[in-house]
C-alpha cells in the first residue's frame, strides 16, 4: 500500500450519497488549506461458507477490491468536478475499518467521515466504530453531517464549539479558533453549567447554591481558558455563551445555525463522556451541521 500524503485530508468512501457529501467537505477543506485528498474504501472479505457454493476467495476478494475503486472513481470525479485543481488520491484497502482509519489517522490532517453508509462505514456514527476512532485516532474526527447533502458548507455561518475547560476541550478551542480563522468567520464558545452538577460530581448543598454566582464563575473561567487563543488569533470575532442547561440540547440547538460544531472526545463537567456517551450520540444522530470530535494531544513518552 502506497503511504498518504503527510497532512491530507482522509475521507471513507462506501458508495452512499452520505459518504460523497463527506467527500466534498473534506475537499472543500482540503483546497482550503492547501492540503491534497485522500479517498479511502476499506473493504473485508467474508469467509464463502454457503452450502453448494465454491467460489474462489481471491475471487471474492477482487469483487470486493473492484467495487471499491469503483466507489472511489465515482467519488474522484465529482469532487474534480467542483475542484479541478485539487490533488485527490485513492485507496482502497482490505482490513477492518476501525484499524485501517486509525492508521490513515497517524499522517491525515483530520479525517471525514458520512453521517450514514452502505458497506464498510455503514453504523460509523452510532456503533462501535464511530466510538473506537473517535478514542483512538490520532487527528480531529469530523463528522459531515447536515442540511447540505451535496456537501457544500455555507460560508456565512459560525463555528460552534463547546468547553468546560478540560485539556480535551483546550484542544477543541485550538481546533476551532483555526478553522474560524480559515473560514474567515466568526467562533461562538459555549459553556453550559448546572445547578446540581459542577465538573462531573453532584455539588454539596445544591439546594442553597446561588445560580448567579454559579454563571459568574463558569464565565470567568471561560473567559480565561479563551483569552490565550484571542491573542493567538486576533482576527477572530468571538462570542461568549454561558448558559444554564444540558450540554447536548445546546449544542444542538446552536448546530442550526452553524458550519461546523466542534467538541473535545472528553471533559471533566458538562461535556464529560462526550464521545462515548449519550451526548456524542446525540450531536452525530441529529447535528444540524457537520461535528469535529477532537482529542487532547498525547503526552510525549
Amino acid at each position: 500500500m502506497r503511504l498518504p500524503a503527510e497532512g491530507a485530508i482522509v475521507a471513507g468512501i462506501d458508495g452512499s450519497g452520505s459518504a460523497r457529501a463527506a467527500a466534498m467537505w473534506a475537499a472543500d477543506e482540503a483546497l482550503r488549506r492547501g492540503l491534497p485528498l485522500r479517498l479511502v474504501h476499506v473493504y473485508s472479505v467474508p469467509a464463502v461458507n454457503t452450502p453448494g457454493v465454491s467460489m474462489p476467495r481471491e475471487a471474492v476478494r477482487a469483487g470486493f477490491e473492484s467495487r471499491g475503486h469503483e466507489w472511489l472513481a465515482e467519488a474522484r470525479e465529482e469532487v474534480l468536478g467542483r475542484y479541478p485543481d485539487l490533488v485527490v488520491e485513492t485507496a482502497a484497502r482490505e482490513w477492518s475499518a476501525v484499524p485501517a482509519l486509525v492508521q490513515e489517522s497517524l499522517r491525515a490532517t483530520m479525517v471525514v467521515l458520512g453521517s450514514r453508509g452502505l458497506g464498510g462505514f455503514t453504523g460509523m456514527l452510532v456503533g462501535s466504530t464511530a466510538v473506537a476512532l473517535a478514542h483512538h485516532g490520532h487527528c480531529p474526527i469530523v463528522v459531515a453531517r447536515g442540511k447540505q447533502p451535496d456537501g457544500v458548507v455555507p460560508v456565512d455561518e459560525p463555528v460552534v464549539v463547546g468547553t468546560d475547560g478540560s485539556p480535551s476541550s483546550a484542544a477543541a478551542l485550538a481546533f476551532a479558533f483555526d478553522e474560524a480563522q480559515q473560514r474567515e468567520t466568526r467562533l461562538v464558545v459555549v459553556r453550559t453549567w448546572s445547578v446540581m452538577v459542577d465538573h462531573g460530581a453532584v455539588r454539596p448543598h445544591f439546594l442553597d447554591v446561588d445560580p448567579a454566582e454559579i454563571e459568574a464563575a463558569e464565565r470567568a473561567d471561560a473567559e480565561a481558558q479563551i483569552a490565550p487563543w484571542q491573542e493567538t488569533y486576533p482576527d477572530v470575532e468571538v462570542e461568549l455563551v454561558v448558559r444554564k442547561g444540558r450540554p447536548a440540547r445546546t449544542l444542538l440547538e446552536f448546530s442550526e445555525k452553524a458550519s461546523l460544531l466542534v467538541v473535545g472526545s472528553r471533559g471533566r463537567g458538562g461535556f464529560q463522556g462526550m464521545v462515548l456517551g449519550s451526548t456524542s450520540q446525540a450531536l452525530v444522530a441529529h447535528s444540524d451541521c457537520p461535528v469535529a470530535v477532537i482529542r487532547p494531544a498525547a503526552p510525549p513518552e
